[in-house]
């Protein structure tokens, strides 16, 4: 059975796919306040300059944008909060080891829906030099031409 069944992706991150080697993907959860979880079924949220901390023994998500609800008026958030990651006290401090020894970052890689839950999926991520980030562009230039039929 396909493990994508019933999931419905509001975003992505394509910046770290470029930015960074991705390893340990995991599934958490997300607080949300008020109307940001209407706002997110309409698609409106962006992920690509967001990171995620460890502070005081939970994980949050930092610049990730939500816009603010059209029919939200008072009751909406500030669409840059920081964002409370629902993790086990085991996966915080084990990505926590990872990020301070390691030199490690975490990033988020998707925000979907899970049988109507949002959910975020977030990654160790190792910045790449400038010469991987080439490689990598030339292995997608490669991948275009021969799905095009060129000359490669």
């Amino acid at each position: 059975m396909d493990k994508n069944v019933g999931i419905k992706i509001i975003s992505t991150n394509k910046k770290a796919k470029f930015n960074y080697f991705l390893s340990d993907f995991t599934e958490c959860g997300i607080v949300l306040k008020g109307t940001e979880i209407k706002s997110l079924r309409v698609h409106s949220c962006s992920i690509g300059d967001a990171y995620v901390i460890i502070r005081n023994g939970e994980a949050e998500i930092i610049n990730m944008h939500i816009n603010p609800y059209e029919q939200g008026n008072i009751f909406n958030q500030d669409p840059l909060r920081n964002r409370k990651l629902l993790l086990h006290k085991k996966e915080i401090k084990w990505f926590m080891d990872k990020a301070q020894k390691s030199g490690y970052s975490i990033v988020p890689t998707k925000v979907y829906f899970k049988k109507g839950k949002c959910k975020v999926e977030i990654a160790l991520a190792k910045g790449k030099k400038n010469y991987d980030k080439r490689e990598t562009i030339k292995q997608r230039d490669l991948e275009r031409n021969l799905r095009s039929g060129g000359d490669y």
